[in-house]
C-alpha cells in the first residue's frame, strides 16, 4: 500500500509549459486527501519550487537540489548535505579554466554571474522540451518565468565561498554541446569521492556532495515517518532520479524519460506533456483502494 509518493519536477510533474497541469495537481491533492505523504524531489532550489506548487494549489515537503536540502512544507530545513567550501572552490576554478558557464545554488537560492547566459540556458531548456516553440518565443517565455524566481546575480562566485553565512548546495554546469563537452569534466570531477555528479538533461551536469542524492534523502524521509520503502512510490525521468527510483518499492518512469530510467523502473507512464505523473498517481491510488 502506497504511503509516500515522491515526484521529480522537470520532465515529470511539470509539462512543456514548465507548470503543473490541472490533472497532475488534482492527482496530488487526491493523494494527500487520502492520507498519502506527497513530497517533491527535484534538482531545483526552494525558490524555484514554491511558486510552482503554490500556483498548482497544494503544499508539500521538498527534497531540493537533488537532496542537498530537505525542507518541510513551510520551507524550514530538515537536513542538509552541502558541498564543502574547499571543494566548491576547486570545482569553480576547474569550470572557469574550461570556459564553462555554471550556476551556484545556495540555501538562499540560485546564483548566476551572467544574466544573458541564464536566460539563454533557460530558453534552450524550454525549446528542447517543446520543439514547436520558436527560439525567440522561448527567450521571451524564459524571461517571464524567471520573474517568478529569486535569481541572485553576483560579480564573483568566490565571494560566495568566502562568505561564512553562505552554504553551497549544488553547482550546475551547462553546455549547448552537451556531453561532448560536459563528459570529460564529469569524468575529471568524479575522481573526488566526496562528489556525486548526475544530470537532469543532455545539456547539463549537476554536482552535489555524495550524501546529497534523491534516493538517500527519500530513504531518510521515509525512515522519519517509520514507513517501509516497499510502500514508497517514486516518479522520474532522468539520471538524477535513478537513486530514488532504485530505493522506492514502486517506481515509475516517464514516457519521455531516458532509456536508463525506463529500464530500471517497474512501470512506465505517459509523457509529461500528457499528464504522465498524474496518471501514475491515479493508478497507484486505485490499487490502494
Amino acid at each position: 500500500m502506497v504511503q509516500i509518493i515522491a515526484s521529480d519536477m522537470d520532465g515529470t510533474l511539470l509539462n512543456d509549459k514548465m507548470v503543473i497541469s490541472k490533472r497532475n495537481a488534482a492527482a496530488v491533492k487526491e493523494a494527500q486527501k487520502q492520507g498519502v505523504h506527497f513530497i517533491v524531489s527535484t534538482g531545483r532550489a526552494y525558490d524555484e519550487v514554491k511558486p510552482l506548487i503554490t500556483e498548482a494549489g497544494f503544499n508539500c515537503p521538498m527534497i531540493t537540489l537533488n537532496g542537498a536540502f530537505v525542507l518541510d512544507e513551510e520551507g524550514k530545513e530538515i537536513s542538509a548535505a552541502p558541498i564543502p567550501d574547499s571543494i566548491a572552490k576547486k570545482i569553480m576554478l576547474t569550470l572557469k579554466k574550461n570556459g564553462l558557464y555554471f550556476e551556484v545554488i545556495t540555501a538562499k537560492g540560485v546564483c548566476s554571474d551572467n544574466k544573458a547566459k541564464r536566460i539563454e540556458n533557460f530558453a534552450e531548456l524550454l525549446a528542447s522540451i517543446s520543439p514547436d516553440t520558436p527560439y525567440k518565443l522561448a527567450v521571451t517565455l524564459a524571461s517571464a518565468r524567471m520573474e517568478l524566481m529569486n535569481i541572485n546575480y553576483v560579480d564573483n562566485y568566490m565571494d560566495l565561498v568566502d562568505d561564512p553565512k553562505t552554504v553551497i548546495g549544488k553547482i550546475v554546469v551547462f553546455s549547448p554541446e552537451g556531453q561532448k563537452v560536459l563528459g570529460p569534466i564529469k569524468d575529471e570531477l568524479s575522481k573526488n569521492d566526496n562528489l556525486v555528479i548526475t544530470s537532469s538533461g543532455p545539456g547539463n551536469i549537476e554536482i552535489n556532495h555524495v550524501n546529497a542524492q534523491k534516493g538517500v534523502a527519500l530513504q531518510a524521509y521515509a525512515d522519519s515517518l517509520n514507513i517501509p520503502m516497499d510502500n514508497v512510490m517514486a516518479i522520474g525521468d532522468n539520471n538524477n532520479d535513478v537513486s530514488m527510483l532504485k530505493a522506492a518499492g514502486i517506481s515509475y518512469a516517464m514516457g519521455n524519460g531516458s532509456d536508463e530510467v525506463k529500464m530500471l523502473a517497474k512501470y512506465v507512464t505517459a509523457p509529461n506533456t500528457e499528464d504522465g505523473a498524474g496518471i501514475a498517481i491515479e493508478e497507484v491510488l486505485a490499487k490502494k483502494n
